[in-house]
């Protein structure tokens, strides 16, 4: 498909030819879609994976329309990860080998001050970095933006997730406010949406299609004989599944403290949340689950409603919801941002009515399924990908999520892709860190210093 071919773009003739010498045959859809947009220099709104493409897209956008001879940042590029930083530096400059002299920074945490201070006053053409150090930069007064053309904020949601909000709208602040805006987003959630609407200029919004089907959640309905085996049939769903993330619901309060007071003797990681919980717990509790450091969460309807939870792979009903539409609304929990999600629903014979009901309801029978093996109930459950750490300090304290990422990833330090959601309140913090570096995490936070002194450190179970 000629639409396909980048000669089919309005590029630079050396882009071309490097192009072709780098041996890209064809567009992914991401560049077919984007790229001409980008060229045409609109603000772009784009849900792409990694993997996908996306920093030759935005790669390719920004030197085409590059002024070589302006030795002044022109292109920004915000990373969350120093890992994610390090590949996207690395892929301009092997775009731009075909071009005289590009000067291309990589300016992230975790990395000593210095250098980075001398790099920026020999100046460069495009600056690449994680947020909280290029924030550190322009208050310092080391980086000049008043000539960017091109902003780029790459894994826009990852960014948000791991707590740099703010500090994304401080550095927004200092750039001129004509210039080209492209957002890049494996999902689109409500703070993306409020990001992209406070400073985006009528963006052209590409979504790629996912290989899977958009809309590919499974529902199956699995009948129980007694509460038992009500019990029983959770455990089987759950430890055949093996989900990240799991949603389920029950219809009243206690059914929910007892279940997850259940799945935890049996050695899952599973909270409950309902009306009855102060604040404080309900907000720790929605920490660990959004941070992948609680596998499960059994709530009742009214609690969950309002929650910002995307991308759960696995809703599982306890027993019919009462009214017949909430369920259309717990089923739709799963299979968000165009990922597959499966809902199981179980079902007593003295329930049987409720579902023939809830059939007529929605139209079509939902498929009745068998359950896994028993001989599975012997397996122990997996643990979470993740855990939580709570830090004695918060936005009070002048602590930001570019001092956590600084801290754990700096000198010895973990590698910055295994730092999860990071949350800071007015004295506390919470940083998810991956399962397998929670001691050295622990001893990172508790020993060293964040901005200059130190703050207790402990696991949030």
């Amino acid at each position: 498909m000629s639409s396909y071919e980048f000669s089919s773009l309005k590029l630079s003739q050396e882009l071309v030819s490097n192009i072709a010498s780098l041996n890209f045959k064809a567009m992914t859809p991401i560049q077919a879609q984007a790229l001409p947009y980008l060229l045409a220099n609109k603000d772009v709104i784009a849900q792409a994976k990694t993997g996908s493409g996306k920093t030759a897209t935005f790669g390719l956008g920004i030197l085409n329309k590059l002024a070589v001879k302006q030795f002044q940042v022109q292109s920004l590029v915000l990373c969350p990860t120093r890992e994610l930083a390090d590949q996207v530096a690395g892929e301009i400059r092997r775009l731009a080998r075909g071009m005289h002299n590009i000067k291309v920074l990589n300016i992230c945490g975790g990395m000593p001050f210095g250098p980075q201070i001398n790099s920026l006053q020999h100046g460069a053409h495009i600056v690449v970095g994680t947020p909280g150090r290029i924030e550190d930069h322009i208050r310092k007064g080391h980086l000049q933006l008043q000539q960017v053309t091109t902003l780029v904020l790459d894994e826009a949601d990852r960014m948000l997730d791991m707590g740099f909000k703010e500090v994304l709208y401080t550095i927004i602040g200092h750039l001129p406010s004509k210039r080209q805006t492209l957002l890049f987003s494996a999902t689109y959630p409500s703070q993306i949406e409020a990001m992209a609407t406070r400073y985006l200029q009528q963006p052209v919004t590409i979504k790629v299609a996912e290989v899977h089907n958009q809309h590919s959640i499974q529902q199956q309905v699995y009948k129980v004989t007694d509460e038992e085996s009500r019990f029983d049939a959770v455990r089987l769903l759950l430890l055949k599944q093996q989900p990240q993330s799991c949603l389920i619901f029950c219809n009243t309060k206690r059914e929910t403290q007892t279940l997850a007071d259940q799945l935890n003797a049996h050695g899952f990681s599973a909270a409950a949340l309902h009306g009855d919980l102060e604040q404080k717990q309900r907000d720790q509790t929605l920490a660990r689950f959004a941070n992948y450091s609680m596998s499960i969460l059994v709530a009742t309807d009214v609690a969950a409603r309002g929650l910002d939870i995307t991308a759960l792979d696995l809703v599982i009903n306890y027993q019919i919801a009462r009214e017949l539409e909430v369920h259309t609304h717990r089923v739709g929990r799963t299979g968000r941002a165009g990922a597959s999600g499966l809902a199981c629903s179980l079902y007593s014979q003295q329930e049987a009515y409720k579902l023939e009901l809830l059939e007529n309801y929605l139209g079509y029978a939902l498929p009745q399924a068998k359950l896994p093996p028993a001989s599975l109930l012997r397996s122990t459950p997996p643990k979470p990908a993740m855990v939580t750490l709570q830090i004695s300090g918060g936005k009070k304290q002048k602590l930001r999520p570019g001092d956590i990422v600084g801290a754990l990833t700096g000198e010895d330090g973990i590698p910055g892709e295994q730092i999860g959601k990071i949350q800071v309140g007015d004295h506390w913090a919470y940083v998810a860190v991956a399962h397998k570096f929670r001691k050295q995490a622990l001893n990172k936070l508790s020993a060293g210093k964040l901005k200059g002194r130190r703050f207790k450190a402990r696991w949030l179970h």
